[in-house]
Parts: C-alpha cells; sequence; structure tokens
C-alpha cells in the first residue's frame, strides 16, 4: 500500500502543479469600456488609445489633459467532460467506463483600469494601469478528473495483495472521494510612454510596462473508506494482526489517500514597447508592438503534502523555486477609416501573439501548433452630438494541441462579439457603456494507451476529455477631459 499512496501523491501533485504556470494566452485586451462596445479600438485616437493605439494620441482632439476610469465585471465557466474507459473485466468502473462533468466557475466582479495624458501640440505623455492577464479566479468544487481518476487507478492497482483478504481490490463504491480546487491569477500592468507628432500624418510612440504577476492554488484530493470498507479492514485486522500496522492507519480520516497544496507564486518583468501612427483624412493606418516579456515567478509554498522518494519530481513546486513564464511579443495593426466625418467610422485589425517562443514550466509553448491569431473589426455611429452607438467582431484561434491542453491548464477557439454605446455629458465628460460574450469551440483531447492513457494516469486507461468555456463581460467607464 506505501507504493500505491505514493503513486497516488506524485501523479496529484504533478496535476497541480500544472495550473500554477502562466504563460502566454493570458492578455487581457478588454482593458476600456470602448474595447468592450466596438473591439476594435487599434485605430483610435482617443483615450482608450494609451493601450490599443499609443501613438494615435498624438492625434487627440484635445491639448492638456485627459483622464479615464473604467470597471469591468467578468464571469466565465470551465468545463470538462471527462470520460475514462477500462478493459472488459478490469472492475475498476461500474461498467467500466467513468464519466463526469467537471463545472468550475470563475468570476472577476471588479476589475479596474485607469488612463492619463497630457498632450501638447507635438508632444504627449500618457500612462495606464490595470490588470493585463490572468485576471480571475476559478473553483472546481468537484476537484479535477485527473485527481479522481489517478486516486481511483492507484487505489485499485495498490490494493491487489489486500484483495483475497478483502474479497477484491478498491473500487470506487468501497470509498468516498473529496476533491476541490481553487485558483486565481492577475497581472497587474502599469505603463508609460511617450508619442511625439512627427508632422500632420505620422507620429511614433515610446514606452514601457511593468507587470506584477500573483496567484495562488489551493486544493486537496482526500479519499476515505465507506462503512463497508471500514468494516472489513477492522475485521481482517482483528482476525489478522499482523496486516493491523497497514490497516489501521487506512481507517482513520482521509486514510486511504490524502494530497494537498496550497501554494503561492509572484513575479514581475519589463515589456518596452513602440508604436506607429499614419493618419491622412479619414484614414487611420496605425500599430503596436510589444516586446516578450522575460517573467520568472516565484513560489511561496506553505502546504506540499507529499512521500518521500519523490523529491525530484515535486522540485519544482517547493517553496522558494521559479519557473518561467514569459509574456509573449505582440503585433497590433489597425486600418480605421471615417465613412462619414464626424459620424460613421469602422476599424479591422489584426492581433498575432508568440506564444511558441514565450517560456512556459516545462517547455510547454513548445506543443502550441503556432502563436495566436486574432482578427477583429469594429463599427461606431455617432447618431448625433450626444449619443454613440457601436458593436465589434474579434475571432481568436490559438493553435491548440493535445500535449498542450491539460486539466489545469485549457484555452478553446473562440469568437466574441460587443455592444454598446457612449453619451456625451458634456463636452468634456464621456461616459461608455459596453457588454460583451465570447463563444467558445469545445475542444476534444483523445488519449489512447499507445499515448500512454488517460493523462498519463495509467497506460491501460484510455479516455477523453472534452473542454468547455463560457464568458460574458459587463463594464462601464467615464472619460474627462480638463
Amino acid at each position: 500500500m506505501g507504493n500505491m499512496k505514493k503513486l497516488i501523491f506524485a501523479l496529484s501533485i504533478m496535476a497541480v502543479a500544472v495550473s500554477a504556470q502562466a504563460g502566454g494566452l493570458l492578455h487581457n485586451t478588454n482593458q476600456h469600456i470602448a474595447f468592450q462596445r466596438m473591439m476594435a479600438r487599434g485605430a483610435s485616437n482617443e483615450i482608450d488609445a494609451v493601450y490599443t493605439n499609443p501613438a494615435g494620441i498624438a492625434f487627440m482632439d484635445h491639448n492638456g489633459w485627459a483622464l479615464s476610469l473604467n470597471i469591468q465585471s467578468a464571469y466565465q465557466t470551465r468545463n470538462i467532460d471527462a470520460t475514462v474507459m477500462t478493459p472488459a473485466g478490469m472492475g475498476l468502473f461500474p461498467n467500466d467506463t467513468f464519466n463526469k462533468k467537471y463545472k468550475g466557475n470563475a468570476a472577476a466582479p471588479i476589475l479596474p483600469s485607469a488612463y492619463a495624458v497630457y498632450k501638447t501640440p507635438k508632444w504627449s505623455v500618457s500612462g495606464f494601469i490595470g490588470v493585463v492577464g490572468g485576471g480571475g479566479k476559478a473553483t472546481f468544487d468537484d476537484g479535477l478528473p485527473l485527481f479522481d481518476v489517478a486516486v481511483m487507478a492507484g487505489l485499485y492497482q495498490g490494493s491487489a495483495a489486500l484483495a483475497p483478504l478483502l474479497g477484491g481490490r478498491f473500487t470506487p463504491d468501497l470509498y468516498h472521494l473529496d476533491s476541490y480546487m481553487r485558483g486565481k491569477q492577475y497581472i497587474f500592468g502599469g505603463q508609460l510612454g511617450f508619442s511625439y507628432k512627427i508632422n500632420e500624418h505620422f507620429s511614433g510612440f515610446a514606452g514601457f510596462r511593468a507587470n506584477y504577476f500573483t496567484g495562488n492554488y489551493t486544493g486537496h484530493v482526500n479519499a476515505t473508506a465507506n462503512a463497508i470498507l471500514a468494516a472489513r479492514m477492522e475485521q481482517i485486522s482483528i482476525s489478522y494482526p499482523q496486516y493491523a500496522s497497514v490497516l489501521t492507519p487506512m481507517m482513520a480520516e482521509n486514510g486511504l489517500a490524502h494530497v494537498a497544496i496550497d501554494c503561492t507564486q509572484t513575479g514581475w518583468g519589463i515589456t518596452p514597447i513602440l508604436g506607429v501612427n499614419f493618419k491622412w483624412r479619414g484614414l487611420t493606418v496605425a500599430a503596436k508592438y510589444e516586446f516578450k516579456t522575460n517573467l520568472n515567478i516565484e513560489n511561496d509554498t506553505k502546504v506540499l503534502d507529499a512521500p518521500s522518494g519523490f523529491e525530484e519530481k515535486m522540485e519544482p513546486y517547493k517553496h522558494g523555486v521559479n519557473t518561467p513564464s514569459d509574456m509573449p511579443s505582440v503585433l497590433y495593426a489597425a486600418v480605421g477609416y471615417e465613412f462619414i466625418p464626424n459620424k460613421l467610422r469602422g476599424t479591422v485589425e489584426y492581433h498575432y501573439y508568440d506564444d511558441k517562443h514565450a517560456d512556459m514550466a516545462g517547455a510547454k509553448n513548445k506543443e502550441l501548433k503556432h502563436g495566436t491569431h486574432e482578427i477583429l473589426a469594429g463599427v461606431e455611429w455617432d447618431i448625433n452630438k450626444t449619443f454613440t452607438v457601436s458593436a465589434g467582431f474579434q475571432r481568436t484561434d490559438y493553435g491548440l494541441s493535445d500535449k498542450y491542453q491539460s486539466n489545469t491548464s485549457f484555452s478553446c477557439d473562440s469568437y466574441s462579439i460587443g455592444l454598446g454605446g457612449a453619451i456625451n455629458v458634456s463636452k468634456n465628460v464621456k461616459v461608455n457603456l459596453g457588454y460583451f460574450w465570447t463563444t467558445y469551440t469545445d475542444y476534444k483531447k483523445e488519449m489512447t494507451v499507445a499515448d500512454g492513457g488517460y493523462n498519463g494516469v495509467s497506460a491501460a486507461l484510455p479516455g477523453t476529455d472534452v473542454y468547455s468555456r463560457t464568458n460574458k463581460v459587463f463594464g462601464a467607464g467615464v472619460d474627462f477631459k480638463f
């Protein structure tokens, strides 16, 4: 039984630790409510351009101070529909199949951001603070399938020696499984830069963003014998005293299996940023480039319940250990056109995130088929001097692969639609309101015996995971000019 419990611990700790790694695919581009309601803002020369098109600030129609305050609320679900099979007659699962849908809820009820600009006819200085990556908490009240299957398979395999005495191996009908996983992850960013208007058509930007990563991951897996199994073990320990030293601890609370982790991670990095903007009559062509951010995160581990004998495997997750978690370089390019002066305008935009060259723990980035591609389009119409309405679309393709996806870190290709508007309360005050939702494409990961079985838990257990997500974001903000 000792080897079985070590196996359970090792597999479960490896699984938990994956969730503690951050990498690409974590940028939050919805920093301003104008993005929520239009999506494509890469050709903007309003105050939201501080983030979306910083060189465009040089063409903002106001000299002096401008400020913007925004609050968003994001709500997501992250679900895993797990199916695991066993060879006929093995007896681990009823009807040789385990199927369960694990539901995760993620929420970031308050995501603030703030912008500031001081502009002169030739040059401008601008700043921004917000949550540029991560951005929420996720809770799986029933844990994750990787945890459960690892424990169930380990208990079944490790109980072979006791099977003749107990009348069979440990199967899920003989114990209670209590699993739980919670994680939170934020990357706070503070940006500062300078824009310069070269002439009536061209402007440029140079600046940087300081990023601070903070995350916490807490979880456990406990397996406890039910009344039937406990009675059997107690009877055997009485009838066969030589087994008492093995069976008595197993009858205690969480005696069959216990895994727990409580790990906080922090780190920081600097992102250099360059931007250019071309403006001619109603046409704007703009681009921004963010260099790769070298980001290492350090563990502050308070709980890591694991047995001896697996120090090497658990070394990356111990207290004080650093792991790479780079933010990728990103290219933003946009073309905007004002179809009716001061009335109707639209923008098309492209983003490329070079995730394959942003180091992640375990070199996971190399498993991606390609970096992330995003295509955006948006339109904005001024109904009159007071009211503006807008809508937009975004399509995201991550280049995912089976080897990249895991229970503790998965993504799904998607498209988003944004709607909203703005109210010019006065000449110098604008209120923005926006809402967007995201529709995801389910990702099915198939794991065969030849691939090493279900998530590497056991080569004898093939299975599938179907990953699905939902997302909706509300927001409101106020722009000021002084």
